[in-house]
């Protein structure tokens, strides 16, 4: 038996990345789903924890990351830290990254907000209606909106948003159609 695995491991192909080949795809290493090319964003408009109206319309021209998460939700409030690294690391002009809350008690949001040292704008979706229509099921969603107003990509449950291969993504993202 052991010859038989033995000439199993010798002729199994290696399936090692050889860089010089193609770049792998930054949303299938961030183990994103690709959504249909040419879907357009749904426009939005929410109220920050300050108060302003943030309209999907006056983000047009940057790359978007909108973060669908609740305070109840543990996986989400792991994942916060890591957004607000990733979101330093780009240029405000060129990339926004947005959280999203269906959760009412701005008070407990700002407490947790400060208690975990992060800085990061915070959505409310009370009606759920800008929830509904991205689809979000579960927490964490992440819906990541190209600079032409498409989406890219959907993660589903939490993700380091801070590693290379994140930081990649973005990059690509700000850099088509530049």
């Amino acid at each position: 038996m052991l010859p038989a695995l033995l000439s199993l491991a010798i002729v199994a192909p290696v399936c090692a990345h050889d860089p010089k080949e193609s770049p792998l795809d930054p949303v299938a290493s961030m183990k994103m789903s690709r959504l249909p090319a040419g879907v357009q964003a749904v426009p939005f408009e929410l109220t920050s924890l300050d108060g302003t109206r943030v309209k999907s319309r006056d983000l047009a021209g940057k790359v978007v990351l909108l973060n669908f998460w609740a305070t109840w939700c543990g996986p989400c409030k792991e994942e916060m830290p890591s957004l607000a690294r990733l979101q330093q690391q780009f240029d405000p002009a060129q990339f926004v990254l947005l959280t999203v809350t269906t959760d009412v008690q701005r008070q407990g949001i700002a407490q947790f907000l400060s208690h975990a040292g992060v800085t990061l704008p915070v959505l409310f979706d009370e009606d759920q209606e800008v929830s509904r229509s991205f689809m979000v099921r579960g927490l964490p969603t992440t819906i990541v909106i190209g600079r032409d107003g498409t989406l890219s990509g959907r993660a589903v449950g939490p993700r380091a948003w801070d590693s290379p291969e994140a930081v990649a993504m973005i990059r690509q993202a700000v850099e088509q159609a530049k």
